[in-house]
């Protein structure tokens, strides 16, 4: 396919020029920033769609419109031993991301001026591909979706967003402002920023668009201003244009990256009490039909962000929840990398000290939108899981160790209840992936 760039595709590439994204300086790093390494490492959606743990160490991992080069970092920073290819349309940024990788000490990366559509002419095959904030961009998100998975390894994941028309509605009303008063006709640049600002903080205060769209401290960002107000080739889609898109590129939906945070059912005040026709039929509805309910009711993500790959690719295995006993008793146990730190370790030794309640998701608050909380007192039995992989029954070992009696009867703790223990812990934690399970 020979890609030809359209005006509008010009002008988007001399934005980036002129303002590169992200406007984050080449000496901050992402290492401490444990929830971004998260959902930017190949563990986490590897293991939602397998139920294995995979080894970052060899991997090919692409940033497909890479930008200034930060999240290609962050890619380096959270898959260890991993390969860091970049491509972007803009010369500028692909220079930025260059001297960004070098700059931490990541020599195993290469960026090259590339658009999407052309990937395939990089002659790579690739474990991961991360697409942010870039396919809603495209003419046509289908060519980019196909580009991708024609680049993609059998086994491999796509990461990939577009912008929510729900959420951003009243973002594409101002920008359609702008476009009436000219000010997108052409790259926008400080001017058409300054008269922006101007216009929108001249509103009464009453205004509706105003109050929706309007933040002054915010505006004062040219990053801001341009990615939300004059933001060229900006689009907006739904769930079932997503499903759509995926469908028509011949690629699979795995989960969406924040997936606790689109729980149809936390939108009702009792889950057990619905009106009997909710209570019937949202069982039964697709995955696409909970997630598109879910966006009608709530939309609060600027981002329909998820992961896809290849049709039928995934291993099929058995929820933890169904789980045997005969399958916790070969079970391997271990943290997720980015809970694996020392600062995480040394908080919980001092929850255990003062007898406090650990908070787990204070390191990555992205799966959940409540605190989970442990009990000192079984979290203890967690402390060997920073030092590597631990069977189940090693676990349950030292839990017996550290509570032989029932602290009321005196008796001695049974087997039986310490592997109930053991597995009622696992089993709060497995579905944020603060722990990964395999049998």
């Amino acid at each position: 396919m020979n890609y030809q760039e359209s005006e509008l595709q010009a002008k988007i590439r001399q934005q980036f020029d002129v303002v590169t994204y992200p406007r984050i300086p080449v000496e901050e790093s992402p290492k401490d920033d444990y929830e971004l390494l998260f959902i930017h490492n190949l563990v986490t959606p590897y293991y939602l769609s397998n139920q294995k743990v995979i080894e970052t160490e060899g991997k090919i991992i692409l940033d497909a419109g890479c930008g200034s080069g930060y999240k290609a970092l962050v890619l380096a920073e959270a898959n260890p031993g991993a390969k860091i290819v970049g491509i972007d349309i803009s010369e500028k940024s692909v220079e930025l991301a260059r001297q960004r990788l070098q700059y931490h000490g990541f020599d195993n990366a290469e960026f090259h001026v590339l658009p999407i559509e052309e990937l395939s002419s990089l002659c790579l095959e690739f474990d991961y591909i991360n697409c942010d904030e870039v396919l809603y961009l495209l003419p046509d998100i289908v060519v980019g979706l196909q580009a991708m998975k024609s680049v993609l390894k059998p086994d491999g994941i796509i990461r990939t967003n577009l912008h929510s028309s729900l959420q951003r509605h009243n973002y594409f009303k101002v920008q359609e402002v702008f476009k009436m008063m000219g000010l997108m006709n052409e790259n926008p640049g400080e001017m058409e920023m300054e008269i922006a600002r101007e216009t929108l903080a001249a509103l009464k205060d009453s205004i509706m668009l105003k109050k929706q769209v309007w933040n002054p401290e915010k505006a004062k960002e040219e990053e801001w201003i341009q990615m939300n107000y004059l933001f060229l080739g900006d689009q907006g889609y739904t769930i079932p244009e997503v499903f759509a898109a995926l469908k028509s590129a011949e690629l699979e939906f795995i989960n969406m990256v924040k997936w606790r945070q689109w729980e149809i059912m936390d939108l009702f005040k009792n889950e057990d009490d619905l009106p009997a026709f909710l209570g019937m039929s949202l069982p039964e509805i697709s995955v696409e039909e909970r997630l598109h309910l879910f966006e009608l009711l709530q939309p609060m993500h600027r981002l329909l962000d998820f992961w896809c790959g290849h049709p039928q690719q995934s291993q099929s295995f058995l929820p933890v929840s169904e789980w045997t006993d005969s399958d916790w008793q070969k079970a391997k146990v271990q943290l997720h990398p980015q809970l694996q730190n020392s600062q995480a370790r040394e908080d919980l030794i001092n929850c255990i000290n003062n007898h406090k309640p650990f908070e787990i998701s204070s390191y990555v608050k992205l799966p959940t939108l409540k605190p989970i909380h442990i009990d000192s007192s079984i979290a203890v039995c967690l402390l060997p899981l920073w030092d590597g992989v631990c069977t189940f029954e090693s676990l349950v070992e030292r839990w017996m160790k550290i509570r032989p009696l029932d602290p009321i009867t005196l008796e001695t703790v049974s087997q039986e209840r310490g592997w109930e223990e053991v597995r009622e812990l696992l089993d709060t934690l497995d579905p944020f992936l603060y722990v990964l399970l395999e049998r």
